[in-house]
């Protein structure tokens, strides 16, 4: 219908059924230099997009993987569609801050999964053989496999990818990496179940603030916030 160029360039962006705003002001300037109706591209562009949305939907399966929440996935900036790299709070084309209106939801991830794990070991205590079976191991040098098992999760739980996620963490993870109690109730059940975890806990919020601190180095603002929080448990 149009010269190659611009038939070339609206495929190109219609490619992933989406057009941002960005890709739509660049095929507007080629339509309006090529001499074509302003109006009437725009309403080719609107059929051809909806064709694409249409094709993208009867060609997705049924029984197809949902789609992935790990966090180092790589988008596009929803202001320019520019690829935006894993761990980065802002677009490094246009500037656009990246936010996230679920911004507890890595959190929350992680507590699910521990008291998935704290389940199990109210399951291990009402069950005879469980327990014995607890108490074997513990005796045998083992230790206790249920907080073994938390701290792998901790260790193994991905970082955050947006900066009110990272916030967000930091702020719920620091006061579980403070040890609890002193030298005489440290060893309290209550404060040694927590005291088990919070050298994890500690780990974790060392390796999330050295990652933001690479990330966010022209975010001023947001990193004298991560460097409050590193400075309240001691992280240099």
């Amino acid at each position: 219908m149009y010269n190659e160029q611009l038939e070339n360039l609206i495929n190109m962006a219609l490619s992933d059924g989406e057009l941002t705003e960005k890709e739509k002001q660049i095929l507007f300037k080629k339509a309006e230099a090529a001499g074509i109706d302003l109006d009437e591209f725009e309403m080719v562009l609107d059929a051809k997009l909806y064709e694409k949305k249409q094709s993208v939907k009867s060609e997705t399966p049924a029984s197809a993987a949902p789609k992935s929440d790990k966090f180092g996935d790589v988008k596009k900036c929803p202001a320019c569609a520019a690829i935006a790299q894993s761990f980065q709070t802002k677009c490094s084309d246009c500037g656009h801050e990246f936010s996230n209106i679920d911004a507890n939801v890595s959190i929350q991830k992680l507590f699910l999964m521990l008291n998935a794990c704290e389940n199990e070991r109210v399951a291990q205590s009402t069950s005879i053989t469980g327990a014995f079976g607890a108490l074997m191991a513990q005796g045998m040098g083992q230790g206790d496999k249920v907080t073994e098992k938390k701290k792998s999760i901790i260790s193994g739980f991905p970082i955050p990818n947006t900066k009110d996620d990272i916030l967000e963490f930091l702020s719920t993870a620091i006061p579980n990496a403070r040890q609890k109690g002193n030298f005489l109730t440290k060893a309290s059940p209550e404060n040694k179940s927590h005291n088990d975890l919070a050298s994890t806990w500690f780990s974790k919020c060392e390796q999330i603030v050295m990652k933001a601190r690479f990330s966010m180095k022209e975010d001023k603002k947001t990193l004298e916030e991560i460097n409050s929080y590193a400075k309240e448990i001691g992280i240099k």
